[in-house]
């Protein structure tokens, strides 16, 4: 930690556990985004793949795959994350469209580029928390690349284990206006216990007219679906166990929560998009997939 502090690219803090899943996911988006029939656009996400010592070999185009579409890795599961990127950006452009939520934050913002690639109503600002040498990491790519975000980003340098709640104010956040809330791909590694304080602490946080988005896992056994194609690939491909990295405690009903303290939500699972948008995975055997679950909450208004 001492060494990372005094580097300037914060590359130590994508390259190793659950960094370096950031950038598996920047990789999909990439792939994503060269698709023919894209469902979501990321023109960032490969320069972060590329500027990484631990990804620079991975594809960022799915012609650098040899069996393409029928990897478990860089064809199903990265068509996921597509999938995910192109519902979550849609979601999230609705609920600052349709109230008046300004204020975004996205909690462990890993390699989201969201505040860069989204065509942002006049006013947003987009907090993103996450580690310091995460956010440095972006910084230094993005800054190579001169890009410019397309709303206010106000970057939080918090371990989610801190008191980011205590940060957010200080950076602008504020707690009487309604806000939109994405915690994308964080929840799985959390331990149930941190996972509650997190959706109690959003909900503390939330003025009325508030929306969140997030994502669970609901298998009763993960280690149910060890074998999984997706499990599988992912390791010997890029050295990745995600099942070492989930946390596998049984999950709180963080959606019935949220129910219970007044909030709407809807469960929904990640074939129910594909059917809607035509593409993406579809259920197969085996499916470490199968317990996924995208939730969307709103708090009313009073």
């Amino acid at each position: 930690m001492v060494e990372t502090a005094h580097r300037n690219d914060g590359v130590e803090g994508v390259a190793g556990g659950v960094g370096t899943t950031a950038l598996l996911v920047a990789a999909a988006r990439a792939i994503e985004t060269h698709r023919s029939d894209s469902l979501a656009q990321d023109v960032y996400a490969e320069h972060f793949v590329l500027g990484a010592p631990v990804s620079k070999g991975w594809p960022v185009h799915l012609r650098e795959v040899p069996d393409g579409d029928e990897n478990p890795l860089w064809g199903r599961f990265a068509r996921y994350f597509g999938l995910r990127t192109r519902v979550l950006d849609d979601f999230i452009l609705r609920s600052v469209h349709a109230g008046n939520a300004r204020q975004v934050v996205l909690l462990g913002a890993g390699l989201d580029s969201r505040a860069y690639r989204l065509a942002w109503p006049p006013g947003c600002v987009v907090f993103e928390i996450d580690r310091e040498e995460v956010l440095a990491f972006k910084h230094h790519v993005l800054g190579g690349l001169s890009a410019t975000p397309t709303a206010a980003r106000v970057p939080v340098p918090m371990d989610l284990r801190a008191d980011w709640a205590g940060a957010l104010p200080g950076a602008g956040f504020d707690p009487a206006a309604p806000s939109v809330w994405l915690v994308e791909g964080l929840l799985f590694y959390l331990p149930p216990a941190a996972e509650t304080y997190l959706i109690d602490t959003v909900d503390r946080l939330s003025a009325g007219g508030s929306a969140l988005a997030f994502e669970v896992k609901l298998d009763k056994d993960l280690l149910e679906y060890r074998d999984s194609p997706l499990y599988t690939s992912t390791k010997q491909q890029i050295g990745i166990d995600l099942l070492d990295l989930f946390d596998r405690n049984p999950r709180p009903d963080s959606a019935g929560n949220l129910t219970g303290k007044g909030w709407s939500a809807s469960v929904r699972t990640p074939f129910d998009f594909t059917r809607l948008h035509g593409r993406g995975p579809r259920p197969e055997r085996n499916d470490a997939l199968a317990g996924n679950r995208w939730v969307f909450a709103g708090k009313p208004s009073r």
